[in-house]
């Protein structure tokens, strides 16, 4: 997956000095550097522990899942939802803690639910279409990003190029949901490719 990085960060070095018109400078994740300015150990930790978390329990949890990983999967789209409704103004560890212990309580009271014939089905069906569901989250996983860079729905080639590599890493977090089948692999691994940004990153944030 890193080779695969390099690999595109060098062709975006040779498409913004061959093709400047492309204007790659356009979007800037404003929100991530701010918070990265006014908070480091926020911008930390949202980075290398909370978004890991929230995102893989969103994009890897239908991958092969088991009814516990159904359960994660509900409970992760629950807070991704209660996000938007919390002022934007609140200090934003608060607000994740808030939301993730939210989520731990429905987390725990669907466990203690026998599976319903409905979510049995459910379940065979996302098991024998995992490779459509491995790649579909790939995309999904790239496209939320969009939002990293811009407010809005909007779409374009630029934005294409930018969340391209987000595609590439959740093609290879599902890989190591499917080979492994637990979703504590693509967390860890997920939170290793963020921290190798955090490191890189170090100069700025002390």
């Amino acid at each position: 997956m890193i080779g695969t990085y390099f690999l595109f960060f060098f062709l975006l070095g040779f498409l913004n000095t061959f093709l400047p018109e492309l204007d790659l400078e356009k979007y800037q994740q404003t929100e991530l550097f701010n918070l990265m300015d006014e908070s480091p150990l926020a911008f930390i930790l949202m980075a290398v522990v909370i978004a890991p978390i929230l995102e893989e329990s969103m994009f890897r949890t239908l991958i092969k899942p088991s009814f516990t990983e159904i359960y994660i999967f509900i409970c992760a789209v629950l807070a991704f939802v209660g996000l938007g409704f919390i002022p934007q103004e609140a200090h934003s560890l608060l607000k994740y803690g808030l939301v993730i212990l939210s989520a731990i309580i429905i987390f725990l009271f669907l466990q203690s639910l026998k599976p319903s014939r409905f979510l049995r089905v459910f379940r065979i069906i996302l098991y024998r279409n995992y490779r459509f569901i491995w790649l579909l989250t790939a995309a999904l996983f790239g496209l939320v990003h969009i939002w990293n860079y811009v407010e809005g729905w909007q779409f374009d080639l630029i934005l294409f190029l930018l969340i391209f590599p987000r595609i590439i890493a959740g093609y290879f977090f599902g890989k190591v949901k499917v080979e492994n089948g637990n979703l504590l692999w693509p967390i860890t691994m997920h939170a290793m490719n963020n921290g190798i940004v955090v490191f890189f990153l170090l100069p700025k944030l002390l």
